[in-house]
């Protein structure tokens, strides 16, 4: 009898601003035929909350509310986010969205038949980027993907200084460096937050952070050459 292959478990983090994009029907394509090519695949998708969110946000921080609330905004509207995309993915997704740590490795053994779990955010104060390194903790997984709206890493933010140069790879004080004075502001994360960085640090996940499209989503699903930068320890 052949070995039965052992499962792959990815964590994979797809930035808010892919929701209600031209990209989101491709990015929906690639997920669902990477899963069917690779039956021992397991994904959890986390959805940032994005454009969406900052502007629920901004609204909010009009008429004075405090910053928990502000985080519980952008986690609803991660949730909603995580909910569309679970419902677009449909038979191989597990059916609801998960509110909890706990929740999230029940289901995937709750729902065996099934591939993918999608959630949102979990706790105020916590990024979506913050999630799915927990996530990846909690499920052991091969590899935790962050794909933003970047193609990777830089020396200094692209879109400010167009000199700025891709790093393949980068450690977590590197990283750190790079990131400065992050916004820990309700909305902010883009790239990657001291949080998130500081739990991948400590279990030493294999992590990437890859541009948000369907050719460097597919790769990093796969498991080929990932395009984009890669934490090293």
């Amino acid at each position: 009898m052949p070995k039965q292959l052992k499962k792959q478990i990815v964590v994979l983090k797809l930035s808010g601003s892919l929701f209600f994009s031209n990209e989101f029907d491709r990015i929906v394509n690639v997920i669902l035929s990477s899963s069917e090519r690779n039956p021992n695949l397991r994904i959890a998708v986390v959805a940032g909350g994005g454009p969406n969110a900052r502007e629920y946000i901004a609204v909010a921080k009009r008429f004075g509310v405090d910053q928990a609330t502000l985080d519980e905004i952008g986690i609803a509207v991660s949730r909603l986010n995580a909910l569309v995309l679970a419902s677009a993915l449909g038979e191989i997704s597990i059916p609801y969205v998960p509110k909890t740590l706990r929740e999230v490795a029940e289901s995937l053994d709750a729902y065996r038949e099934k591939r993918l779990v999608v959630l949102g955010g979990l706790h105020p104060g916590q990024s979506t980027n913050a999630v799915g390194a927990l996530v990846a903790e909690k499920l052991k997984a091969d590899r935790f993907v962050n794909a933003t709206d970047v193609e990777g890493v830089f020396t200094q933010d692209p879109r400010k200084y167009p000199g700025a140069k891709k790093l393949c790879k980068v450690s977590p004080k590197q990283l750190s460096e790079i990131l400065g004075n992050e916004s820990m502001a309700p909305g902010g994360y883009d790239l990657m937050d001291p949080v998130a960085l500081k739990l991948i640090e400590r279990s030493k996940i294999k992590t990437w952070i890859i541009k948000c499209d369907e050719k460097r989503i597919g790769e990093a699903l796969s498991g080929s050459k990932i395009e984009g930068t890669e934490i090293v320890f």
